[in-house]
């Protein structure tokens, strides 16, 4: 097919994006039968925005069609993410397609070597399974089980909150079984950050002192759980990350502590860090930062702005202008 083709093409599937529904199903049925994996994407991504539930039987077939020879008919998994994107959002609740999903790699070259590119598909039918029916609770937790231990990040981002979703007395356990294990790769930060965030979802306050605990491992599973905590908005998590920070010695750490605690929003936290601003100590500058990060109201800014007017020190005068 020739490039001025391959355009005409596309813009003809385009114009359904905005077309009557009653208009649009036929031609897009057609469009999910094509050869080429970005016409498809883009008829998947249109019945998905439009809610054409009556396509889902054509999403599947497509989706199973480029599972055959991967690599060739559908590089990069565009298809196969926008359908299954596209099933999720239509509702889709039989588990078949998506543990299909969920075994799926593809890998393919690369500079040096290969390259899976089926991990955003594998974390989107990990997510989607939770939704399906005919998966009992021990089956599920069990599936997800082995997400969490998958090569790429976003599958173990997506197990994590997948159990979250559970919300069960089980589920709960294997977010503190994997929150306890702590980083076992580079990239597991954000997942142990959703790891956290899923226990204090499911148990709520009474997970505080659970999570408080990951505050002097130092590193990022403090960063993570003290963010974590800073959301809660909780006069109990104020207090542990306020007397985390009064002990911590690691400057970086200590910044991320007063962020978490002005993420709070409570009086308190605004209190201590107006004053450590006020006082110009020598965690001025983190305090300005903090506020800046955490956007409050105008209000608090005006104050703080007042604060670093009082100091008269020029340099925080500066650091406030370029934060705030």
């Amino acid at each position: 097919m020739s490039n001025k083709a391959f355009e005409q093409q596309l813009a003809a599937v385009e114009a359904f994006r905005h077309a009557p529904t009653g208009d649009a199903v036929i031609p897009l049925r057609k469009f999910l039968q094509n050869r080429n994996n970005y016409v498809v994407t883009k008829a998947a991504d249109i019945s998905r925005e439009q809610a054409l539930k009556e396509l889902s039987p054509d999403l599947l077939a497509a989706f199973d069609r480029f599972l055959v020879d991967a690599v060739k008919t559908d590089p990069q998994c565009w298809a196969k993410n926008a359908l299954a994107k596209a099933l999720v959002q239509l509702g889709h609740d039989d588990p078949e397609v998506f543990l299909k999903g969920l075994r799926h790699h593809q890998f393919e070259p690369v500079w040096g070597g290969q390259s899976d590119t089926a991990g955003t598909l594998r974390g989107t039918c990990a997510l989607a399974l939770v939704q399906c029916v005919g998966l009992n609770e021990v089956a599920l937790l069990s599936i997800l089980l082995e997400a969490l231990v998958d090569e790429e990040k976003i599958v173990r981002v997506e197990a994590v909150r997948a159990i979250a979703q559970v919300g069960s007395a089980s589920a709960l356990l294997l977010l503190k079984q994997r929150a306890l294990l702590g980083v076992i790769r580079e990239d597991d930060a954000e997942m142990l950050g959703y790891c956290y965030a899923g226990i204090l979802e499911i148990e709520g306050a009474a997970a505080i002192p659970f999570i408080t605990r990951f505050l002097m491992r130092g590193g990022d599973e403090a960063s993570e759980a003290a963010l974590t905590l800073g959301q809660m908005r909780s006069v109990q998590a104020f207090e542990a990350l306020h007397k985390q920070w009064k002990v911590e010695d690691d400057p970086w750490l200590r910044g991320v502590l007063l962020s978490a605690i002005a993420l709070t929003r409570l009086e308190e936290a605004i209190h201590l860090l107006l004053k450590l601003i006020e006082d110009d100590s020598r965690h001025a500058e983190d305090a300005i930062d903090a506020l800046a990060r955490a956007n409050l109201s105008p209000e608090v800014q005006e104050q703080a702005e007042a604060a670093v007017q009082n100091t008269g020190n020029e340099r925080l005068l500066r650091r406030f202008r370029e934060s705030l």
